[in-house]
């Protein structure tokens, strides 16, 4: 279908259990997209039973706030405003918001606002706990 599974999350919200799949593309998706998704991995998963509890499948697209989960997403979004949580601190910190500069495999170029100057963070990718997209208000 030509498009990105960006991330599955299976979690348990109060009694009830929720498979939630986030897709996309260059572009993003569309409600369509996401119900063709559905009813064709609905179709799947009833045919190979995967899950042993009743849950309650959702596809969506990932938001403006997309995941960054893998070295291709760090690569296809150089110019964009991210926000990373490390594992371990980095000059005293542990996270870090700013434009993503540049991307090479091992390291995350990422320039942040420093009350009124802006540094440059180079960011070693295993230390990396989470990225995402964040969104900016201007």
């Amino acid at each position: 279908m030509e498009l990105q599974l960006v991330d599955v999350e299976f979690e348990k919200e109060g009694k009830s259990w929720f498979l939630r799949v986030f897709i996309d593309k260059p572009g993003g998706v569309d409600i369509e997209e996401c119900g063709r998704v559905s009813e064709k991995l609905s179709e799947r998963l009833d045919e190979t039973d995967p899950v042993t509890v009743p849950y309650y499948l959702e596809v969506s697209s990932p938001g403006a706030e997309r995941p960054l989960k893998n070295p291709e997403d760090f690569a296809n979004h150089i110019g964009h405003n991210i926000f990373v949580k490390l594992y371990e601190p980095i000059s005293g910190a542990k996270s870090f918001e700013g434009i993503l500069t540049d991307f090479d495999q091992e390291i995350v170029g990422i320039e942040v606002k420093d009350k009124a100057r802006t540094k440059k963070v180079q960011i070693p990718y295993n230390k990396i706990a989470k990225a995402r997209l964040a969104v900016t208000f201007n």
